[in-house]
């Protein structure tokens, strides 16, 4: 099987989108290709005292809009292909949230899983060492994304601060609170994509008390995810998966029992009580909800016609390739694109950006509540472009974001 690129594929959707508004060849080639990328070699010393090198990026896609913003990944088969398809998602999820920010990706190629706390922490400070003239707050502002945390982002932020010499919380966002975090950001990503479920739902006229879901990936999106739609709905979480398989029962699956059996035994598989399924079936599965909460490309023209949920919410970036798109748009499932259903993460990271620009905290239930609205005025701003043009969501959800960037970019006189 072919493997598919996804900056390919996140080219093809601009293409689409510049189809539809008929923009000029000059604009479309600007839209198409990244401003700036910096790739970095990084020499690490490492615990039995060999230095290894390890190779890092940090692409900055499109700041028409304000400064890039998008995380910093930190995985094996991590690829330049990959870090630019992110951070031009980055770019149309910003514009879609109406948020004064551009899009960015890192990341660097390593197994986390095979570092000691030692050599993650020197990791994550010697790529900060490489690329810190380039970020910023005015600049570019990473965050956390696959396999990084919370922890590696202070190890980030206080080496940019010794770099510079003072105290730059508003460097990067996903911090602890203590350190210039924002309160509701932990489950962000996934409560800006239950909010958007909730409202395709009451689209559809489904009852969210009555439906069934099944999570692909279960990290922090998808235990979250599984969290919330238990407790902000009441409906039945039937299957979730990660990297080693899935389970399944139809009778509902306990969010923490879980959480708690994947912390002991490093898997969500053999959960006692749960059938043992295989990633692809899970997403075969007849339920109402569908959610891909792990990587780019599970749904393809291969399997798309074989998806029988009627909401697809995709926590995941790129989960669906542009031929799927397609054709579950034929079948009339109900698509809820990447870079609108996962933007609650990049939302709230925004939000911690206004709170250490003033120095002032917001407490929980005002991030929800205005995390809420952002989510929500994204939802219709594309799902009434969608009828507008008859055309799919993850199409509408460019045209809104492409509109918006462009008419930056002119407004600044760059076309």
């Amino acid at each position: 099987m072919s493997v598919v690129n996804p900056f390919e594929v996140a080219q093809e959707q601009i293409d689409a989108c510049a189809d539809i508004l008929i923009l000029e060849p000059n604009v479309r080639e600007i839209l198409r290709n990244p401003m700036r990328e910096l790739h970095v070699s990084i020499p690490v010393r490492m615990d039995n005292g060999v230095a290894k090198l390890f190779h890092g990026f940090r692409v900055q896609y499109n700041d028409a809009r304000g400064p890039s913003k998008g995380g910093i990944r930190f995985h094996p088969e991590e690829t330049i292909d990959t870090v630019r398809a992110l951070s031009a998602w980055m770019t149309w999820k910003c514009a879609l949230l109406d948020l004064p920010l551009g899009g960015g990706k890192g990341g660097i190629i390593c197994n986390p899983k095979e570092l000691s706390k030692g050599e993650l922490e020197r990791v994550s400070r010697a790529y900060i060492q490489a690329v810190w003239q380039f970020i910023g707050p005015d600049i570019d502002v990473p965050a956390p994304d696959v396999y990084t945390t919370p922890e590696i982002m202070s190890w980030m932020m206080d080496e940019y601060s010794k770099i510079v010499g003072k105290s730059q919380f508003g460097v990067i966002t996903g911090k602890p609170i203590c350190i210039g975090g924002s309160a509701g950001r932990g489950d962000a990503t996934a409560r800006g994509g239950m909010y958007t479920v909730r409202e395709a739902a009451n689209e559809l006229g489904i009852d969210m008390s009555n439906v069934t879901v099944a999570i692909q990936g279960y990290g922090n999106a998808g235990y979250h995810a599984a969290r919330l739609c238990k407790e902000l709905f009441g409906s039945r979480v039937v299957a979730v998966s990660d990297s080693k398989g899935g389970i399944f029962n139809s009778e509902g699956l306990d969010s923490e029992i879980i959480y708690d059996h994947k912390v002991k035994t490093g898997s969500v598989t053999n959960l006692p009580n749960a059938q043992v399924i295989s990633n692809e079936d899970l997403l075969e599965l007849d339920v109402d909800v569908l959610i891909p909460g792990a990587l780019e490309n599970v749904i393809t023209e291969r399997n798309a016609k074989n998806i029988k949920a009627k909401i697809l919410a995709e926590l995941a970036n790129g989960p669906t390739t542009p031929k799927a798109d397609e054709t579950l748009y034929e079948n009339g499932v109900h698509v809820i694109p990447d870079f609108l259903c996962n933007a609650g993460g990049v939302t709230v990271s925004y939000f911690e950006m206004v709170q250490n620009s003033y120095m002032y905290n917001w407490d929980e239930e005002e991030v929800h509540k205005r995390l809420d609205e952002k989510m929500k005025t994204a939802y219709h701003s594309v799902l009434s472009t969608s009828k507008k043009y008859g055309i799919n969501m993850r199409k509408a959800a460019y045209v809104v974001a492409v509109e918006r960037v462009v008419e930056a970019m002119k407004c600044r006189g760059w076309v």
